[in-house]
């Protein structure tokens, strides 16, 4: 799926639009249609709770309406062993698959003070 990127990504402010892939229930991937970057992205729902309010600014910019148009994945970094890969859960990527934008939105640090941009797997992972 093709989607508009309708604010740049900090540090890939080249990136316009992006094709987002399935990888399996947990990850997908999101590939730059300008070149080769590639990001990968974790649904943040199978590893915890995660509640936010997404910003007016947003819900305007995305055109969300309707709860069921969203989708919300996180960007990882993948390392070796993968037990210490990083979830960036304080911006997530906010899609609207009906109208084929995203954003990644910057969550105020002080009001989601439980949310980090470099939190270890490790910490979400079953022994």
């Amino acid at each position: 799926m093709i989607f508009e990127v309708k604010t740049p990504i900090p540090g890939f402010d080249q990136i316009k639009t992006v094709e987002l892939e399935k990888v399996d229930d947990f990850f997908m991937r999101l590939k730059s249609c300008e070149d080769d970057t590639v990001f990968m992205l974790i649904n943040p729902f199978l590893l915890r709770e995660y509640n936010f309010e997404i910003p007016e600014y947003f819900k305007n910019l995305l055109e969300l309406e309707k709860q069921e148009n969203t989708l919300v994945l996180n960007i990882m970094i993948i390392s070796t062993p993968i037990e210490t890969s990083v979830v960036n859960f304080i911006a997530p990527l906010v899609f609207n698959t009906e109208k084929k934008y995203v954003s990644q939105v910057l969550l105020d640090s002080n009001k989601y003070k439980e949310y980090g941009i470099m939190e270890k797997i490790s910490n979400y992972l079953a022994d």
